[in-house]
């Protein structure tokens, strides 16, 4: 059919070229009777523009037309025949044209607005109107679904370039809510707006609540509703259950279904799916108790009794279980999965969980699901593992050091008045004794020292088989007559580079502990070995890098040691020992110095068969030191003891009383000594006086400027000055053995007299 303009703007071009012509009429008839001739041919300038423009309006508006006129047919063309009333309107709303099913259904509208043609459908029009045009004009199209007196209908406009719009209304026959169609069928149904006031209810839920409300609360006993959960209601004869289900409708209306509760379909009928699904799952009631656990969930929990809550699984939120359901119940906590820990006697099972509501039967439970998280619990286990045991070493660093400097002024005290008393003295064996057992402490700091890798370590290239010969007298002495000692070597086996005493040390500690556990006897097997890494070797708490070892293995035949322990024996001070019986510091010692030595070591134990320590350390290339600049030679030699002494020394130490015995004790042996307490006091000195110093001895550790700063500097002014460090722990001014300064030692606290002076003597020769 035919169809009408959109609007007027299209036509506004044509009467505009027409006034133009009888202004250009006027203008040149008025020309032509002037007698000026000038004032003439000026008006019959304007009559000819005025012509020309008009040309161009009329030839702008018969364009404008035909490009409307053929956007008009092909819109008709395109909705002609939908089975949907269409309209187009300009901006003001005013209809231009209607499709066949809009004839029929509304008749001619053309110039009417869509509003007043809508208003027999529903209420109000002119707001939706309004709202969905303005969503077109911003979006390019939009579309509201609506309860109308005839039934559901779904309202979508798009906008039509930039002068009117396109407008389909489209009946929802299939979904009947609302009206007469809801009115249909025998459900009970209600729209009902966001802030809960019933826009309509149709006859069967007024049957239901025995009259017309209009807000929820009068129907309602439990309010917020929570879609597809049981709610009570108030009928006439009382309360009564129903399923609630409520849809999201447009324009800020929801649609309210009531099932009878009766009729819902338990979930649990559906148990074969259940059970073999891959994912492990448990249905839990509201109040904790698991109902039933699928194929996957008891692969991972073992056996469950009937009636367990699901606190009688897990433990390890940091809150009661209990409280974490309740929550999830009543939806105040999102699907946050939580790590917990399986009860399981058997084994350690860590279990990442999330709990999900449903709802079975018109009541809410829970759905939990499982994840095995036992490997991510270990690698979050071996960080912390990680973290503390370099807490453990930092703090057992600083207590070294203030021990140390307690120590030193103790044992050298103690050595100062030895001197004037000899051996038949009264009181020489009490000044023994203190000095025997500021010893043993000094032993302890040692071994602390070791675990927290702060000790200055002297490394050289060794032969382990070598090494191991040598310590054999010393090993089978204590190890006993009980225990048998074996020794295995690869006849190939790479030299290391490591401090022999150290690794002796390490030996020792090992052999010792296997003896202690093979009380009634046994054999304790050492065995040396190279092994090439193709991967990196990761177990346990570290990963080794691929590359060329020699690996020490010490194994025994006793107790072995319990599984849940095995990650705790390198803490310093545990023990599985008796009180008495040990200190706890032999495995933290081991691993402190073959950690310092750049290897790794790891314990394999299986209680009643025995255990085994290997030890990785990196197997010695030559290469590798040339690069580096370094050269292997002998090991230096033994302080020489001296008793008497000519040169100047500078003493710089913090500490007043190490300060105090060390100045002494060199005076005693003849040297003048300069006494500072710190760097810059040091420094000072040495820019200032003209007195020649042969020796700095200073300690390493010091507030402000440090031991090697200032002497680094000194050595500027006064070169080839000898320099002995003294300190607690070195920290990392001694890295792989190497000397901060040209022509220094290293003197560990505490020291002895005869061991200070003699390091000085040595240094000044």
């Amino acid at each position: 059919m035919p169809l009408q303009p959109l609007s007027r703007t299209a036509a506004l071009l044509a009467p505009g070229a027409g006034y133009l012509i009888i202004l250009a009429v006027l203008a040149g008839a008025i020309g032509v009777y002037l007698s000026d001739p000038v004032l003439s041919l000026v008006l019959l300038s304007v009559a000819g523009a005025f012509l020309v423009l008009a040309g161009v309006l009329r030839f702008a508006s018969t364009r404008q037309r035909g490009r409307r006129e053929k956007l008009h047919e092909q819109l008709a063309s395109f909705i002609a025949h939908d089975a949907a009333p269409s309209f187009t309107t300009d901006t003001e709303g005013e209809i231009g044209f209607q499709n066949h099913a809009a004839l029929e259904r509304f008749g001619s509208r053309g110039g009417q607005t869509l509003a007043r043609a809508l208003a027999e459908l529903f209420a109000s029009p002119s707001s939706v109107i309004i709202r969905l045009q303005a969503k077109a004009t911003a979006l390019g199209a939009a579309r509201e679904d609506l309860v109308t007196r005839r039934g559901h209908v779904r309202l979508s406009v798009h906008a039509i370039e930039d002068e009117g719009f396109l407008w389909r209304l489209e009946e929802m026959s299939e979904r009947p809510t609302g009206g007469r169609g809801a009115e249909t069928i025998s459900l009970p149904m209600m729209t009902a707006s966001k802030s809960g006031m019933i826009l309509f209810m149709n006859e069967a839920m007024r049957r239901v609540v025995g009259e017309r409300v209009r807000s929820l609360d009068r129907i309602f006993t439990d309010l917020p509703l929570r879609s597809g959960e049981g709610h009570e209601i108030r009928t006439p004869t009382g309360t009564a259950r129903a399923l609630v289900v409520e849809l999201e409708g447009g324009g800020g209306r929801n649609e309210i279904y009531l099932l009878p509760a009766s009729e819902v379909p338990d979930a649990a009928q559906d148990f074969d799916g259940f059970e073999s699904l891959p994912v492990a799952l448990m249905r839990l009631a509201g109040d904790g108790t698991v109902v039933v656990v699928n194929r996957a969930a008891r692969a991972l929990l073992g056996k469950i009794k009937p009636e367990t809550r699901l606190s009688d699984l897990f433990e390890g939120l940091g809150r009661p279980v209990n409280d974490w359901v309740a929550d999830a119940l009543s939806g105040r906590v999102e699907r946050r999965p939580e790590v917990l820990r399986a009860r399981r006697g058997d084994k350690e099972v860590f279990l990442q969980v999330t709990l999900a509501r449903v709802v079975e039967g018109g009541r809410a439970g829970l759905i939990a699901v499982l994840s095995d998280a036992t490997q991510l619990k270990t690698l979050e286990a071996q960080f912390v593992q990680s973290q503390k045991m370099q807490a453990i070493g930092q703090l057992a660093g600083g207590v070294a050091h203030d021990f140390n400097n307690l120590l030193t002024a103790i044992s050298g005290h103690c050595d100062l008045l030895m001197l004037r008393h000899d051996k038949a003295d009264p009181d020489f064996a009490d000044l023994e004794q203190i000095s025997q057992n500021a010893n043993r402490a000094a032993s302890l700091v040692g071994q602390l020292l070791a675990f927290s890798r702060k000790q200055t370590l002297k490394p050289r290239v060794i032969d382990l088989r070598d090494t191991l010969s040598d310590l054999t007298h010393l090993l089978n002495r204590l190890v006993g007559e009980k225990v048998a000692l074996t020794l295995v070597h690869d006849p190939d086996l790479r030299p290391i580079r490591a401090d022999k005493r150290q690794l002796e040390q390490v030996i020792m500690n090992l052999v010792v502990n296997a003896r202690d556990a093979m009380p009634g006897g046994g054999e304790i097997r050492i065995e040396t070995l190279n092994e090439h890494l193709e991967q990196d070797l990761e177990r346990d708490r570290a990963a080794v890098p691929k590359g060329d070892y020699v690996v020490v293995k010490v194994s025994d035949e006793g107790t072995g040691i319990a599984p849940d322990k095995i990650s705790k024996i390198f803490e310093p001070f545990f023990t599985t020992k008796r009180a008495g019986e040990g200190t706890g510091l032999g495995l933290s010692t081991a691993y402190g110095i073959v950690k310092q030595t750049g290897g790794y070591i790891f314990c394999d134990s299986v209680v009643g068969s025995g255990t085994a320590f290997s030890i990785y350390l990196p197997a010695y290339d030559r290469l590798s030191d040339i690069v580096a600049g370094e050269e292997e030679g002998d090991e230096p030699s033994a302080p020489q003891t001296t008793s008497s002494g000519t040169a100047t020394v500078l003493l710089v130490e913090d500490e007043a009383p190490v300060r105090a015995f060390a100045a002494r004790a060199l005076k005693l042996r003849g040297y003048t000594v300069l006494e500072a307490e710190s760097g810059e006091d040091a420094l000072d000195l040495v820019q200032s006086s003209e007195m020649p110093v042969d020796v700095f001895v200073t300690d390493v550790i010091m507030p402000g400027m440090d031991g090697p700063t200032w002497v680094s500097k000194a050595l500027e002014l006064r070169p080839g000055t000898a320099v002995v460090f003294i300190s607690g722990y070195a920290e990392d001014v001694f890295q792989e053995g190497r000397k901060p300064v040209p022509n220094s030692t290293f003197l560990p606290k505490p020291f002895s007299l005869t061991e200070l002076t003699a390091t000085v003597q040595n240094q000044i020769a």
